[in-house]
C-alpha cells in the first residue's frame, strides 16, 4: 500500500503562482477574450500540475479523478440553472417581457439616479426572495439594457447590480448562503443576521452615496431624440403592455415560496414562450418566411429563442445590441468554465495542498484581528482556487471554528467573517461559479464591472477594521444570549 506524503509549503505554492502567471499571460495575449478559452485552458493546465504533485505524494489517480467528478457534480445545479437561464432570457425577449421592462422603465427612472434606484431596486428584490441570481437574471437584464439605451455605463450598472443583488442575499433568511454560514459556524440563523447588520448597512450606504455621485455627476450621452427613437422601435417591434409582467411576478413568488430554483427558472422559461404565443403572435408571424405556416413559425420561434436565444433584426443597432441574446447555448463557454475551475479547485483539496496552504497562514496568526484577517484571506483565496461560494464558506468554516473558540469569540462572528468574504467577493472572480454567471447573464466582464461593485469591495474591508479594532466582536459567552449590544 503506497503510504500518501503530506504536501510541502513548496508542494502548495508551485500550482498557484503557476496559476497567477499563466492567467496573467492569458490576458495579456487575449484581453477580453481571455474568459472565452484561454483561461479554461489555464485551469486545466494547472489541476494537471496539481495531479503531478498528488501522484509524487503518493495519491492514487483513482482517487483524484472521483474527486474531479465530485467537484464538478457539486456545481451540476448551478450549471443547470445557467442553461435555463439562457433559455428564460431567450423567451422572455421575444416575449416582450423584457422589452416591456425597458419600455417602462426609461420613462420611470431618471438617469441622475439610475445607478443608486439599480441598487436599491435589486436589494429590495433579492431579500424578498433570497437569490442574487435570479435577480440578475431578471431585473438585471432589464436594468442593462435601459442603461445603454440612457446612454449609461453599462459596467456601473452592472456593478450596482451587484451590489444590491447581494446585500438583499446575504441578509434573506431565504438565502442559501445565510443558511449555510451560521450552520456551518454553529450558530442561529437570525443572530447570524442581526450581527451582520454591522457590517452590511456601512457598506451598503457607502455603496448607494458612491452610485448616487456618480449619477449626478454623470453626462449621457444619449439625446433625447435618441431615447425616443428607442421607446418608438421597442413599441413598434414588440406588444408592450402591463400584463407581461406576470412571468416576472410569478417568478418573483415562485422564489419567495422557495420553490427550488431549476424549477422556477425553467417554469419563468416557458411561461415566457407561453406569453410570446399570446402577446407576441403576430409580430413573429410577420418575420416569418413566406409562406411558412402561422402555428409552426410561433412554435419554431419559441423553441429557438429556448435554445439559441433571441436574434433582433430591427436595423436600429442600439435595439439590435440590446435583444439580440439569450438561449441555453449562450451559457456553454460559462459552463466549460466553471467545469475547468471546479476541476482544479478539487484536486487542490483532494491532495491536501489547499490545507497546507491554511496551515501555513494559520502559523503567522497572532492575534484576533490576524485571525480575522486570516479568515478573509482564505475565504477569498477559495472562492479564486476552488471557485466555488459554498466551498469558500463550508472550507474555512470547518478550519477556523476552533480556533475562533479558542480565541473566545462566539461563532457569530466566524459566520458573519465567512458571509463578508466568501459570499460577497465570489462574483468578482471571472471563473468562479457566481463571477462567470454574473458576467453571462448581465453581459459584462467581471474585470469591466469589478470596479463598480462597491459594496462587495467595501464589505471585506468594513470587517477586517472591526477585526482589528474589536470593534462589535462578540465574546462567546455574551453569544449565548444572542444579543447583538446597540
Amino acid at each position: 500500500m503506497t503510504t500518501i506524503k503530506a504536501p510541502s509549503l513548496v508542494d502548495a505554492l508551485i500550482p498557484i503562482v503557476s496559476l497567477v502567471i499563466m492567467l496573467g499571460m492569458s490576458v495579456y495575449f487575449f484581453g477580453d477574450n481571455s474568459s472565452y478559452g484561454p483561461n479554461q485552458i489555464v485551469l486545466m493546465i494547472c489541476a494537471a500540475i496539481v495531479i503531478l504533485i498528488g501522484i509524487k505524494n503518493g495519491h492514487r489517480w483513482k482517487s483524484i479523478e472521483k474527486s474531479i467528478v465530485k467537484g464538478i457534480s457539486m456545481a451540476m445545479v448551478a450549471i443547470l440553472i445557467l442553461m435555463l437561464v439562457g433559455g428564460l432570457i431567450g423567451t422572455w425577449i421575444l416575449a416582450g417581457i423584457v422589452p416591456t421592462m425597458i419600455y417602462y422603465g426609461l420613462n420611470l427612472l431618471s438617469p441622475d439616479y439610475f445607478y443608486v434606484a439599480s441598487c436599491l431596486i435589486c436589494a429590495v428584490i433579492a431579500i424578498s426572495i433570497g437569490s442574487s441570481w435570479t435577480v440578475a437574471g431578471t431585473i438585471g437584464i432589464s436594468l442593462i439594457a435601459m442603461a445603454s439605451a440612457l446612454g449609461l455605463s453599462v459596467e456601473a450598472t452592472a456593478g450596482a447590480i451587484i451590489s444590491g443583488a447581494y446585500f438583499g442575499d446575504k441578509m434573506s433568511p431565504l438565502s442559501d448562503t445565510t443558511n449555510l454560514a451560521p450552520a456551518v459556524s454553529g450558530t442561529d440563523l437570525f443572530s447570524h443576521i442581526q450581527h451582520m447588520m454591522w457590517t452590511t448597512m456601512p457598506s451598503l450606504v457607502i455603496a448607494c452615496i458612491f452610485f448616487l455621485v456618480l449619477g449626478l455627476s454623470n453626462e449621457t450621452s444619449a439625446e433625447l431624440s435618441d431615447l425616443e427613437t428607442t421607446l418608438t422601435f421597442l413599441k413598434s417591434q414588440f406588444h408592450i403592455s402591463l400584463w407581461l409582467m406576470l412571468p416576472l411576478l410569478a417568478v418573483l413568488y415562485m422564489a419567495m415560496r422557495k420553490v427550488p430554483a431549476i424549477a422556477t427558472i425553467f417554469i419563468g422559461a416557458l411561461l415566457g414562450g407561453v406569453f410570446a404565443m399570446i402577446f407576441q403572435g403576430d409580430a413573429i408571424i410577420a418575420k416569418a418566411e413566406v409562406g411558412a405556416e402561422p402555428a409552426t413559425a410561433i412554435l419554431l420561434s419559441v423553441w429557438t429563442a429556448l435554445f439559441d436565444g433571441y436574434s433582433s433584426t430591427s436595423g436600429n443597432e442600439t435595439i439590435d445590441s440590446l435583444l439580440s441574446r439569450g438561449g441555453m447555448s449562450s451559457m456553454l463557454n460559462t459552463i466549460w468554465l466553471i467545469i475547468t475551475a471546479l476541476s482544479f479547485g478539487a484536486v487542490l483539496e483532494q491532495t491536501g495542498l489547499l490545507q497546507r496552504i491554511v496551515d501555513g497562514i494559520l502559523s503567522m496568526v497572532n492575534s484576533t484581528g490576524s485571525m480575522i484577517a486570516a479568515t478573509i484571506g482564505t475565504c477569498i483565496g477559495t472562492n479564486i482556487l476552488a471557485a466555488d461560494q459554498y466551498m469558500a464558506i463550508v472550507l474555512p468554516g470547518r478550519m477556523y471554528k476552533l480556533e475562533f473558540e479558542k480565541r473566545g469569540l462566539d461563532p457569530v462572528n466566524l459566520s458573519r467573517t465567512l458571509e463578508d468574504s466568501a459570499t460577497i467577493t465570489s462574483p468578482l472572480i471571472p471563473w468562479n461559479t457566481c463571477g462567470a454567471y454574473m458576467a453571462t447573464t448581465l453581459g459584462v466582464a467581471t474585470f469591466a464591472y469589478l470596479p463598480y461593485a462597491i459594496f462587495n469591495l467595501v464589505n471585506p474591508i468594513i470587517s477586517l477594521i472591526y477585526g482589528y479594532t474589536g470593534f462589535k466582536l462578540i465574546p462567546l459567552d455574551e453569544g449565548k444570549t444572542a444579543e447583538v449590544a446597540s
